[in-house]
């Protein structure tokens, strides 16, 4: 008897065996313009790597086959082990041996920035977990440079290229990984309400031996050879920032105990914790009372990555959602025919490339960071653009998955983990409530920045109606009492980022992407962009923004 009931037909696969770069006109011109025209073979080959089907299957097994804490061995021994699938070790391997761990650090040509965001954006958009030790590992780099020790000991293991997975000190590794821990239970993103206290062993201070007793509510990651660590120097004494290693100098375990991992969301791959430390040794980095603002500088760095991670996370949604609406049938007409989901694609397409543009533009102010408006750039567009950029990730893939319907609600593929995975760039380095007032509290005390980064933006934005009435906003809210401003953050925020997107848009990319973004998003033809396809197409070419996002 012949059981078979149906053929399979108007179905169809997630795309995969693609380049990522060639795929992808926006970041070619980034790079040209940012001067990385140099890296563009690497990234290029990078590129095809990540597209494989294979590494999309890497990424699938690192999320399904989560790590597994061993706190102790067989025989009742503490070792607070963390084991990962093989999947994580390829994943982590293939970053690292890019180089993208130091290269805006290690290499010395212009564009440095440039590329490495390219190449962090171009991973983010197959699997986010590997970029968080990676993001942490990066972003330390620049304090343990001010630290000659510390800097004598692990400048070639912070600028391998070889991944070396093995649980030794660090000492007897050819690389190592870097974490950090500040959130404590009662702090959260409050800090200063830390209670882990760090007793010198003799004399203390810089550079000198501490033991650390307390706990971190979050530690990521813990398989990483050593953290930077916030604690108190004595009951109630002002904070300093440590650097706790995995394994004493004498070739013990450190006291850094693991008591859990996290169950998150998303961001599944990785690792993340919860610890205490039972006289933990460390080092002091940079002086007493100074821990906040150092482990703050550190943060800087890994908000441009949640950025680039927000901005990878939708590209690889809008290059999914546009795929598969250009095979799927409904109601007579390939989805991407249908006029109402044409709006949808235009509008995340039009999200995915400004994004892109934010942190290209953010890259390059970081390795100017020299010059007073690279740093305005840097300073108020960081937190700034973290806010919008993460959030805007949320919610727009959401729509993503829905273009593909039951199919992208389901784990098997990968816009459901792209959904999942979304909010943790809003989340960690600081929720949006805490950009906001990062953005307002650098506008307080340093008012030469706002005004540098606003005569910048003048000039382009008086071409286009719109933007200058979004500009105009943002200054009349400037001038307001800081108890009025504050409540306001969020507005004044969402419209100082549009205003740039508008602007770095209006100054590099075509005229139709540019065009139908300021329409859209600050003009009448849309309500700005919060509802994905809620917007009027007739003022904007579909046609040439589908084409851009995805060349067929």
């Amino acid at each position: 008897m012949d059981w078979n009931t149906h053929q399979v037909f108007n179905q169809f696969s997630e795309l995969a065996n693609y380049n990522l770069l060639d795929t992808d006109p926006a970041l070619h011109e980034a790079l040209e313009r940012s001067g990385a025209g140099w890296a563009r073979p690497s990234l290029q080959a990078y590129a095809g790597e990540l597209g494989r089907s294979e590494t999309y299957a890497l990424a699938q097994d690192a999320n399904r086959h989560t790590p597994e804490l061993r706190a102790f061995d067989t025989r009742g021994r503490r070792i607070d082990q963390v084991d990962f699938h093989p999947s994580w070790h390829q994943l982590m391997a293939m970053y690292r041996g890019q180089g993208l761990i130091s290269q805006p650090f290690e290499e010395t040509r212009a564009g440095r920035w440039a590329a490495w965001a390219a190449g962090f954006y171009l991973h983010g958009q197959i699997e986010q977990g590997a970029l968080c030790p990676a993001t942490m590992t990066q972003a330390c780099i620049p304090l343990i440079q001010r630290e000659a020790g510390l800097w004598a000991e692990l400048k070639d293991k912070l600028y391998s290229h070889a991944y070396d997975a093995r649980d030794l000190p660090a000492a007897q590794k050819h690389s190592v990984w870097i974490g950090m821990g500040m959130t404590e239970k009662q702090g959260g993103s409050d800090v200063r309400a830390n209670t882990t206290v760090a007793t010198p062993v003799a004399g203390g201070g810089r550079g000198g031996e501490y033991l650390l007793r307390g706990h971190k509510w979050f530690f990521s990651a813990p398989m990483c050879d050593a953290h930077l660590v916030v604690a108190r120097t004595g009951e109630g004494g002002p904070f300093a920032c440590f650097y706790v290693p995995r394994w004493r100098p004498d070739g013990t375990k450190n006291a850094v105990h693991v008591q859990r991992l996290k169950d998150k969301v998303g961001n599944r791959s990785n690792s993340s914790s919860e610890v205490e430390f039972h006289d933990a040794w460390g080092l002091l980095m940079g002086e007493e009372g100074r821990g906040i603002p150092t482990i703050i500088e550190m943060a800087t760095y890994t908000r441009l990555n949640c950025v680039a991670g927000s901005a990878a996370i939708l590209r690889q949604a809008t290059v999914q959602a546009i795929h598969y609406a250009r095979q799927r049938q409904a109601f007579g007409k390939r989805l991407a025919e249908q006029p109402l989901m044409r709006a949808v694609l235009a509008d995340l397409a039009l999200e995915s490339e400004a994004a892109l543009a934010i942190t290209m533009r953010l890259a390059q102010a970081y390795e100017n960071a020299h010059d007073p408006l690279e740093r305005a750039w840097s300073r108020l567009l960081t937190p700034a653009a973290k806010f919008w950029v993460c959030k805007r990730g949320v919610e727009l893939t959401g729509e993503a998955m829905e273009v593909l319907g039951g199919n992208g609600y389901v784990l098997e593929g990968i816009q459901g983990r792209l959904f999942l995975e979304s909010p943790v760039n809003s989340i960690w380095e600081g929720s949006g409530n805490v950009m906001c007032l990062d953005v307002l509290r650098a506008l307080q005390r340093e008012p030469e920045a706002a005004r540098l980064l606003l005569a910048e933006l003048a000039p382009i934005a008086r071409a286009d109606a719109p933007v200058a009435a979004a500009l105009a906003r943002v200054q009349a809210l400037l001038a307001l009492p800081a108890e009025q401003l504050e409540a306001l953050g969020r507005m004044l925020v969402q419209d100082l980022v549009l205003v740039a997107q508008a602007c770095l848009l209006r100054q590099h990319a075509p005229a139709a992407v540019a065009d139908a973004f300021i329409a859209t998003r600050l003009g009448s033809a849309g309500s700005g962009g919060r509802i994905a396809g809620a917007i009027d197409t007739r003022a904007i070419d579909v046609n040439a923004l589908l084409q851009r996002a995805l060349p067929h």
